[in-house]
């Protein structure tokens, strides 16, 4: 293959891995600095970026940049695809439990569960009302509705650099955020190589995944829990409830064609039993760890036709 450019940092709050194939030196370095451009953007941790004014604007037109308004649009479309499975609209809950900061912030101060009149919500509103036109950026989000992007900012983030590294001459790329990746153009031999983290052993893996391109995302409740009130909380909510979801699994990992679509589907199918998981998905791979280490695999052949082997 082509000459490989590679580089490591963190970005959205997690790791960052970009590898890149052929086209001109420099790619990576830009690809790097363009996701730190749509983390600033799309941040709810900064009282300046456009997702805060969004929220902050709720009940009144707003104009953002289109980038903007293509995750805003992806929201809306995956929360209508998964029935609502999927629901952007848990910002409240989220806040109502604590994670209004940085999570090393919310770990290490004391957390207070929040009650009627300051930001709890027994349920999500959904993003039904929710108007938005990506060309001119115009997005209005109905009074009382307001957004937290979580994963799905980073699949589609993952999905617009790995385009734009095409565009720029890349003969392939991969975009990793964090383990929610999207590999585009020509694979080195063999494939990709991803390596699906056992949830409760850091640094081990339960599985390893070969793709030849398409997207892999990881969503779980092991990592990001933190104390709230004396209870362990973590960052999944059910918008049905408002509350953190209860499930059979540590963690699911969906293989299909976009990054946003991966991460919307992990974050639907996680709060579900296996035998449901039929019902929102086609050519989708759905991979669940269970506490003990044991694999669901749906086994379905995904676009990107993943191989997958224990670890």
């Amino acid at each position: 293959m082509s000459e490989r450019q590679e580089i490591r940092g963190v970005v959205m709050g997690g790791s960052l891995h970009v590898i890149v194939f052929g086209g001109r030196p420099g790619l990576v370095d830009a690809a790097a600095r363009r996701l730190g451009e749509l983390e600033q953007r799309w941040t709810r941790f900064e009282l300046t970026s456009e997702l805060t004014r969004l929220n902050r604007n709720a009940g009144s037109p707003t104009f953002v940049s289109s980038e903007t308004a293509f995750l805003v649009e992806r929201m809306c479309e995956a929360w209508a695809r998964t029935s609502g499975l999927f629901d952007p609209s848990v910002h409240d809950s989220m806040l109502a439990i604590g994670y209004d900061r940085d999570l090393a912030l919310v770990r290490t101060t004391p957390n207070t569960i929040r009650g009627p009149g300051d930001g709890w919500t027994s349920s999500a509103p959904g993003c039904g009302g929710i108007e938005v036109d990506v060309p001119s950026g115009f997005v209005h989000l109905p009074t009382g509705v307001h957004l937290d992007p979580g994963g799905i900012g980073k699949g589609v983030a993952a999905d617009l650099v790995a385009q734009a590294l095409l565009d720029a001459g890349a003969e392939g790329a991969l975009v990793n955020l964090g383990g929610d990746l999207r590999a585009v153009g020509e694979a080195p031999p063999g494939g990709w190589c991803v390596g699906v983290e056992a949830p409760r052993r850091p640094g081990d893996l339960a599985l390893t995944l070969l793709i030849a391109h398409g997207a892999v995302a990881t969503s779980g409740m092991v990592k990001r829990r933190w104390l709230c009130d004396g209870q362990v909380v973590h960052h999944l909510i059910d918008p049905a409830t408002g509350q953190p979801i209860r499930s059979d699994f540590d963690t699911v990992t969906v293989v299909t064609d976009e990054a946003w679509w991966a991460e919307a589907l992990t974050k639907a199918l996680i709060g579900l039993p296996e035998q449901r998981w039929s019902e929102f998905v086609t050519t989708e791979r759905v991979i669940g760890i269970r506490p003990n280490l044991t694999v669901e695999d749906t086994g379905w052949t995904a676009a990107s036709d993943a191989a997958m082997s224990a670890a």
